[in-house]
């Protein structure tokens, strides 16, 4: 049994399902919600990630062979893509644990209702853009939106759907770790809940952990080197700290 003042019960509504056909909307990811409000499409989640590399990853070889972009540009985002689609991975199967989770309403609706995740990928993906646009030195993926250079449209246009891809992810694994913590901090729970409780947090510090294959992509710009591996230990601590916390409220 969860502690908690709201209780753990949702009434139930005809909200149409989300991927797979499990969550309703208010209940889901962005991204999910996205996916499964398209009419007609019906993917499941397999397919929607299947469907996500494909189109990006098109439009990465689409843009780089008609304007001649170098092959590291190229690799870097094939990386990118890589990384994002790894993450929408991870997203789905952390969002479907949440939701079998035995823990008060109150846990969902703030993972997911409030799509803070979005905000916190806003705020990355300005510092990040501003940072490459002021001058930032010249990585692979300042090349692909210009720092340095005067790219084609169409070039900046698939670079910035790759960065925004990349860090609305960050920003969702940034708010399943703070998340995660409330929960430890707020609720006692029973031992199963305790143990489910543990995966998602494990599986939030591997979501995180994805984002390494990204330094060699940044490697040679010092600053955007250690906001990566920053945000991959701060989600990774922060993960561990609420499993930690868990163990006293059981």
């Amino acid at each position: 049994m969860t502690g908690g003042d709201d209780g753990g019960g949702r009434p139930p509504d005809d909200r149409p399902p989300a991927v797979d056909g499990d969550p309703t909307f208010g209940d889901t990811w962005v991204y999910e919600g996205l996916v499964g409000g398209i009419p007609g499409l019906g993917l499941t989640a397999r397919g929607a990630v299947a469907v996500q590399v494909a189109v990006f990853e098109a439009l990465v070889l689409g843009v780089g062979v008609g304007y001649g972009l170098s092959g590291r540009a190229l690799a870097a985002g094939t990386v990118a893509v890589a990384v994002a689609a790894a993450g929408s991975v991870a997203m789905l199967r952390i969002g479907a644990a949440a939701r079998g989770v035995d823990l008060p309403s109150a846990h969902s609706r703030l993972l997911f209702g409030s799509s803070v995740e979005v905000l916190f990928g806003v705020l990355s993906f300005a510092a990040l853009t501003t940072y490459l646009l002021a001058g930032g030195r010249p990585t692979p993926l300042a090349a692909l939106i210009g720092a340095g250079g005067d790219p084609p449209a169409p070039v900046v246009f698939v670079a910035l759907l790759l960065l925004w891809d990349v860090c609305y992810r960050s920003g969702t694994a940034w708010w399943t770790a703070l998340v995660s913590l409330w929960r430890s901090l707020r609720y006692r729970v029973d031992g199963e809940t305790a143990r489910r409780c543990r995966r998602i947090d494990a599986a939030t510090a591997g979501f995180a952990l994805l984002e390494l294959a990204l330094v060699p992509v940044v490697w040679g710009d010092p600053l955007l080197v250690g906001a990566v591996v920053g945000h991959v230990v701060a989600v990774a601590a922060v993960s561990t700290a609420a499993t930690v916390l868990l163990g006293r409220n059981e």
